[in-house]
């Protein structure tokens, strides 16, 4: 990472400020800090609650910027059956299935058992498509963080008859858990199937909007999450996200 200069106007602390700064989340910014990797103006220290002035310029060691640059994220193309969150009792959880032998494509490093990778954002059981896992807590803040702007693209097919009245309800004008969704994108692609993009992410969102319009899931596929497309990558594989893609991510957030 490249020394940044602090152009604020009032002193703020250093992990808030890293975090805002897109450099780590508060909390990566937090161990970075207690392992004295965080320099301002040249000085080492291990104060959490340390503040950056304006015009001091920030750095970090060598380990710092290793242990940010190590930070794995995951594209997986997740089959139907495999949970993307805390599994029941016999159930498959995503991070499981990221091996060696189902990797796609090369890859300079592969989860171990001291990776950290978790899920970002909701794709359920019976639903398949792109889902990305990480390490990254930036990341995770700007694909599903409560500022997130970020689209996400689904493909359904249906059962039950599909009119422009229900469109216009799947678009604009639902509720959920007593909360009004924020307008979704909705277009009818052939006779049973539909294409969502959202901007939020609610439990089962896309399966209950349907069954308040009286039409039943039969298939949900999600194509994109922002920038980030599943493309070419097969079912049941995955692959490193590119440090092309992150950027994207994190400009759009």
């Amino acid at each position: 990472m490249a020394d940044r200069i602090y152009d604020g106007t009032e002193p703020v602390r250093v992990n808030k400020w890293m975090a805002q700064s897109g450099i780590c989340s508060r909390r990566e910014a937090d161990a970075l800090i207690e392992q004295g990797l965080v320099r301002i103006d040249g000085e080492r220290f291990t104060d959490a609650g340390r503040k950056i002035q304006p015009g001091q310029t920030l750095s970090l060691d060598q380990g710092g910027t290793a242990q940010l640059d190590a930070r794995m994220t995951i594209v997986y193309h997740k089959p139907v059956g495999i949970v993307s969150g805390q599994p029941e009792p016999g159930e498959t959880p995503a991070v499981r299935m990221i091996r060696r032998a189902n990797v796609f494509g090369p890859a300079d490093v592969y989860p171990d058992n001291h990776s950290k990778l978790a899920p970002v954002g909701r794709l359920d059981k019976d639903s398949r498509g792109l889902l990305i896992l990480s390490e990254d807590g930036v990341l995770a803040k700007a694909i599903i963080g409560p500022e997130s702007d970020l689209e996400k693209e689904y493909h359904v097919r249906v059962r039950g008859p599909i009119f422009e009245e229900k469109l216009k309800w799947l678009r604009h004008g639902l509720e959920l858990d007593g909360r009004k969704l924020r307008p979704a994108k909705v277009t009818q692609t052939g006779e049973q199937s539909l294409t969502f993009v959202l901007k939020e992410g609610r439990n089962r969102q896309i399966r209950r909007m349907c069954d308040m319009c009286e039409l039943r899931v039969v298939d949900l596929y999600r194509d994109r999450i922002g920038p980030v497309r599943i493309g070419d990558l097969p079912e049941g594989q995955w692959r490193l996200m590119t440090p092309e893609e992150r950027a994207a991510i994190l400009k759009g957030k």
